[in-house]
């Protein structure tokens, strides 16, 4: 399943950037693929790079790792409400309270990337399980309306752009 198959009224609103960013793919291998390439980056960052901050008030590079985690199991959630056919609105989230209440900064970036691959295989299990017409249905998130599989090429999309942020503001 390549990005091509989506069409505009799966996705909407801040969605339509990430599915941008996640390019032209296979939906199934990018989820895999895209994490190993992550973490390769990810490991090749300098140590003392893990906890800097490019301003004040700014997210650690664990931080943001921690959100993609946290961003994902959000994503993966409402992908499973749709694909269950379930039609109740899902609200939005707020990234920088969930931020503000971890402890990413006290743990290894081992352990981050630990849960980050396990979060990301559920995903992945989740996707291979789903028939044409479960990647398709449709839901309301946060006031937008999204496909199962839109959902699939948001996560990837939002961990290319966040890998952008750590080439461009952090490396």
């Amino acid at each position: 399943m390549s990005i091509t198959k989506l069409t505009e009224s799966e996705y909407s609103g801040p969605f339509a950037n990430y599915v941008r960013e996640a390019g032209e793919i296979n939906l199934i291998e990018e989820l895999e693929i895209s994490l190993h390439a992550f973490i390769r980056f990810v490991q090749n960052i300098p140590l003392d790079k893990f906890d800097y901050r490019y301003a004040e008030g700014k997210w650690t590079i664990k931080d943001i790792i921690q959100h993609l985690i946290d961003s994902e199991r959000v994503f993966a959630y409402r992908a499973l409400r749709f694909s269950r056919n379930d039609k109740t609105p899902l609200p939005g989230f707020e990234e920088n309270d969930y931020v503000n209440n971890t402890d990413a900064n006290k743990r290894s970036i081992q352990d981050l990337l630990t849960e980050l691959s396990a979060v990301r295989h559920s995903s992945l299990l989740f996707y291979k399980s789903l028939s044409e017409e479960q990647l398709a249905r449709i839901g309301t998130a946060s006031t937008h309306q999204l496909s199962v599989r839109a959902l699939g090429f948001v996560i990837i999309g939002h961990q290319k752009h966040h890998q952008k942020v750590f080439e461009e503001r952090y490396l």
